[in-house]
């Protein structure tokens, strides 16, 4: 028996304002708005068929999504027994790894900004100063981040 996924209005409007965050951010606007309903959804763990029809989108759509946030492990699934069907959730046991990969990858870009820089012509000081202010604060953060983290465990063991 298929349940019907009831979302307020509210739930509709955080879903829209989420996805729309999450395109900015390079997710296809199908993947980002299942990763906003399944945060936002009273109910935890929805079937396929639940995602495409309360989000209004196709069964292509829904699948290509649900595929790559299953590939890039934002998503998992499970299965409930005398029931062929599965249940899509949020992994919620990553975020700290997926937060730091993020924060190390930003970093990290200034290793190529500092290529560019070095690569630059003097004839554009202005330029060149504000690149290289860039890099000096990616550089910083890189340097903060083992502590930030640190600090995060033993706050929260």
């Amino acid at each position: 028996m298929e349940r019907t996924i009831e979302l307020s209005e509210d739930q509709k409007h955080l879903i829209e304002k989420f996805g729309v965050y999450m395109e900015r951010s390079g997710s296809a606007p199908a993947e980002a708005r299942i990763l906003a309903l399944l945060a936002v959804c009273d109910i935890t763990e929805l079937t396929f068929e639940e995602i495409y029809q309360t989000l209004l989108i196709s069964k292509g759509a829904a699948s290509n999504g649900i595929n790559r946030l299953l590939g890039h492990g934002r998503i998992e699934y499970i299965t409930k027994p005398g029931d062929r069907k599965r249940y899509f959730r949020l992994r919620l046991d990553i975020w700290e790894k997926n937060s730091q990969e993020k924060l190390e990858s930003f970093s990290n870009i200034g290793l190529l900004w500092q290529e560019i820089l070095d690569q630059r012509t003097k004839e554009t000081p202005e330029f060149n100063q504000g690149l290289d202010r860039m890099v000096r604060f990616m550089k910083f953060i890189q340097g903060e981040l083992p502590a930030i983290f640190e600090k995060w465990r033993k706050m929260n063991p």
